[in-house]
């Protein structure tokens, strides 16, 4: 297989807002759904690639303007989860899917450590790299650090609808995942799913258990369900309730002391 070369305009990492002055730090793992030339699409169909398979559909558009809303930092992952996902442990077996839902993936198939572990290093190793970075700054110069991170899911899966219009996902954080709940319980007919349609687990979990949890940092997931955000109003919609929650919630983090 091809060594994967990138140019400056097809780096891994994207940022929004670096300076921006909100404790909430912003991650998006499945934000884009690029593949390296050299993989030729992984011998997958156009039409696959445009499916919630390669990526996180939507959550781009409403992080960037949580971001904006905020003056929160983002850091975002460009390449599809087909290719590596960035919310896997790199020794988890869908960190390089054989098949996504029912659609094989021929580019995946057979590859040798060395190929596994190019992936990692071009794709997966600058994302985290970064994140950690990040972290490592802000703690440095006092800055106060909430870690949420961006997702969105399917409005069904294998054929079984899924009810929730947004969702928390959190392991061992008790403080965040309880503030959002309420807040977002507060927006009038949504159905808030609580650790729901996914929980965080370390097997199967990178972001929020590396940078969140092993970090100390208060932390949560969110899912958006996908219908809800595929349009920019939807996203738009979208980014202005979380904004507003995430305003109140910052407001009672530092009137209970937990953030300077």
């Amino acid at each position: 297989m091809p060594v994967l070369r990138f140019g400056t305009a097809d780096v891994p990492v994207i940022e929004k807002n670096p300076n921006g002055g909100s404790p909430f730090l912003l991650t998006c793992d499945h934000y884009g759904r690029l593949i390296p030339p050299q993989l030729d699409n992984l011998g997958v169909a156009a039409s696959e690639l445009t499916r919630h398979i390669a990526w996180d559909i939507g959550i781009a558009g409403v992080a960037e303007r949580l971001s904006a809303a905020l003056d929160a930092h983002l850091i975002a992952q460009r390449y599809s989860r087909l290719v590596i996902d960035c919310n896997r442990p790199p020794r988890a077996a869908s960190s390089i899917p054989l098949v996504s839902e029912a659609t094989f993936i021929p580019g995946n198939q057979g590859l040798t450590q060395d190929q596994a572990a190019e992936r990692r290093q071009s794709i997966f190793d600058p994302y985290h790299q970064r994140i950690g970075e990040a972290i490592d700054a802000r703690l440095a110069a006092g800055h106060a650090t909430v870690l949420v991170s961006l997702h969105s899911f399917t409005p069904s899966y294998a054929g079984v609808a899924r009810p929730w219009h947004i969702g928390t996902l959190y392991h061992r954080d008790t403080v965040l995942p309880p503030l959002l709940l309420a807040a977002l319980r507060e927006e009038p007919g949504l159905v808030v799913g609580d650790n729901e349609p996914y929980g965080v687990d370390d097997a199967t979990d990178y972001t929020i258990p590396v940078h969140g949890e092993q970090r100390g940092l208060i932390n949560s997931g969110l899912e958006i369900r996908q219908d809800l955000i595929e349009s920019e109003q939807g996203q738009r919609q979208w980014a202005e309730r979380l904004a507003r929650a995430l305003t109140e919630i910052e407001a009672a983090l530092r009137a209970r002391g937990l953030i300077g």
